[in-house]
This record gives structure tokens, C-alpha cells and sequence, in this order.
């Protein structure tokens, strides 16, 4: 066993709607905004991480009142002394995220629908293998 989860837990929320014009305008709007994944990692104590993988809505447009809305969920993971560098990353980047994502995804649209949006789309599943390999080449190039 290389690592174990020991703890996960919702660490931040924030859903604000900050007028009922955000609220009605919000489908109208909803092209405007995207989804963002966010994984960080720090060393807790020796051979313990805490990994947070944050779900977020974002906009960079400026020109309208927008709803704030992220949620990060994090794990607490204890690691084998001995699990080299490139193991360590992908257990960060790939298996800690894949493991807490469905629960993070269902508080997330627990948020929305909660609020009488019933039509927010976000994926099920998401690829982290993929995602981590496409940041390698991306860093490869850089």
C-alpha cells in the first residue's frame, strides 16, 4: 500500500447570489460562466497530505453582477515513506482527485438545485489521467 485516505471532508464552501437580479438572470448568463478544477497539496506532517481539489463557477466577464460559487473538498492522506516523487505526484494529481470528485460534484449541484436551478451540467466523471498527461506535455513545451 503506497497511500491511504485517513480523512476527506468539505474544507470551503461559498454560494452567494448577491441579488435577485444575479438569481433570474443567471440561466440567461449561464454561457458566460465556466467551470474550474483546482487541485493543490501540502505536507500536513511527515508522510501526511492534505490534498484540496476545488470545484469552482467563474466569469471573466466584468460586466454583469455574477453568482460566486466554489466548494473545496479535502483529503487527508497518509503516504508510505518510501513512494518515490513521481508515484507521490500521481497520487496528488490523479487517484486522490478521482476518489473525492463524485462527492464533491453531488454537494456542488446540491448547491444549485437547492436554489432552483435544476439544469446545471457537470461532467460525472472526469479523466485525471488525462488531464494530468496533457499538463505534462504542456509543461514538456513551456
Amino acid at each position: 500500500m503506497t497511500h491511504k485516505i485517513v480523512a476527506k471532508y468539505i474544507k470551503n464552501y461559498n454560494f452567494n447570489i448577491p441579488s435577485p437580479k444575479v438569481f433570474f438572470l443567471l440561466s440567461k448568463d449561464i454561457s458566460n460562466y465556466k467551470i474550474n478544477l483546482d487541485i493543490k497539496s501540502k505536507e500536513f506532517k511527515k508522510h501526511i497530505i492534505e490534498i484540496d481539489v476545488t470545484l469552482s463557477l467563474t466569469t471573466n466577464d466584468k460586466s454583469f453582477d455574477k453568482i460566486n460559487s466554489s466548494i473545496t473538498y479535502a483529503a487527508i492522506v497518509e503516504v508510505s515513506k518510501d513512494v518515490p516523487k513521481d508515484k507521490l505526484e500521481r497520487i496528488i494529481l490523479i487517484e486522490i482527485p478521482s476518489q473525492v470528485y463524485e462527492d464533491l460534484r453531488k454537494a456542488f449541484i446540491f448547491s444549485f438545485e437547492s436554489s432552483g436551478f435544476k439544469d446545471i451540467k457537470i461532467d460525472k466523471e472526469i479523466n485525471f489521467e488525462e488531464l494530468f498527461n496533457k499538463r505534462k506535455t504542456n509543461n514538456n513545451f513551456s
